[in-house]
């Protein structure tokens, strides 16, 4: 990662000065995708990058009144607090060190991993990966409280509790599992209709979920590239909310290093019932026809993203290179499902 010039840093201190959402909803992907650009040779384009993107964000929310230890509780899952909680989570991390505060706020946040349809905690693997990789500089930190103080604002538990029971790879469970009647709907009203969709839960408990730490973290692996591998045939259903079943449990993977070990199966848990329901939401019937691309160099594959410009491709793409890098020979279909989201994606720069 190319950070000698102080690039991501200076980018992160530029989109600090703006909120977590902008038009009501959207999420700001500034700080995930600018780790990804830089993480990935592409430095040189962030701050072009960020100038056509800040146009699109508005200001941070004024705060409404100070969280403390005493009464967080009544502000979780209130996004009006969201600038209330990244100050408290600010203070948190000034006080003590960054992995002990994720490690206190992780299992508080998990059950609403589903919060602004999976970003928060997109954000949160995004400010892990650079802060155990790449090291501890203020602004690096900072974003970690941010990220944080989001998901504390949006978290958003799923309507139906998962738990997993049964022996099937992520690839076959994902596959089995049923599809919403309404898919043209938002996140809320999509994951609404899970508990009256008449066999998801019984086919998402159907998945392998060990409880043994490695164990949990390989099935996590494993459900992130065969979620990356469905968006290649599938990422047609909705472009965007798709490449979220990919890069929610790739930040969950992330972060594991960060955490103590009993976290790891609760994490695989959570992140497998994510992808799960964004899986049944947004998953089409029929898949598209095959994508030819040639040979794929990872390399080129992220430069194309990077041309493209547009948040979710980047981003998948970022995913898609990690898959790739698991084996020695490569990931094609990973690297095809990341060309497959500049095809579906509105190009934006």
């Amino acid at each position: 990662m190319d950070t000698t010039s102080g690039t991501l840093d200076e980018a992160l201190e530029r989109l600090h000065t703006t909120g977590p959402e902008f038009r009501g909803f959207l999420s700001n992907h500034g700080p995930m995708a600018v780790e990804a650009l830089v993480r990935h040779g592409q430095a040189g384009s962030v701050h072009r990058w960020v100038d056509h993107y800040a146009t699109k964000l508005e200001n941070v929310p004024s705060p409404q009144s100070p969280l403390t230890d005493a009464n967080w509780q009544q502000a979780m899952g209130d996004p009006r607090r969201v600038t209330d909680w990244t100050l408290y989570m600010a203070r948190q991390v000034e006080e003590r060190p960054w992995r002990e505060v994720l490690a206190e706020w992780w299992p508080q946040l998990l059950p609403g991993i589903a919060g602004a349809a999976t970003h928060p905690v997109i954000r949160v693997g995004h400010a892990v990966r650079t802060l155990l990789d790449e090291g501890e500089e203020a602004p690096r930190i900072a974003e970690l409280a941010h990220a944080l103080g989001y998901w504390a604002a949006r978290h958003t538990p799923l309507p139906v509790t998962v738990r997993p029971t049964g022996t099937a790879s992520p690839a076959d469970a994902l596959a089995a599992l049923p599809h919403v009647a309404d898919q043209r709907v938002g996140v809320l009203k999509g994951l609404a209709q899970l508990p009256g969709t008449d066999g998801w839960q019984t086919a998402a408990e159907a998945v392998d979920a060990p409880q043994e730490p490695d164990a949990a973290r390989a099935q996590l692996a494993a459900l992130v590239r065969a979620a990356t591998h469905r968006y290649l045939d599938y990422g047609h259903g909705d472009e965007v909310l798709l490449v979220h079943a990919a890069t929610a449990p790739n930040a969950v993977l992330r972060t594991l290093p960060a955490l103590p070990r009993e976290l790891w199966a609760p994490s695989l848990g959570a992140a497998w019932a994510a992808s799960a329901a964004l899986t049944a939401v947004y998953t089409p019937d029929e898949p598209l026809p095959a994508l030819r691309t040639g040979a794929l160099e990872p390399e080129e594959v992220f430069a194309r993203a990077a041309a493209h410009g547009d948040e979710h491709a980047i981003k998948l793409t970022d995913t898609a290179l990690d898959v790739a890098s698991w084996t020695p020979d490569g990931d094609d279909r990973a690297l095809a499902a990341a060309l497959r989201s500049l095809e579906l994606i509105r190009q934006d720069v």
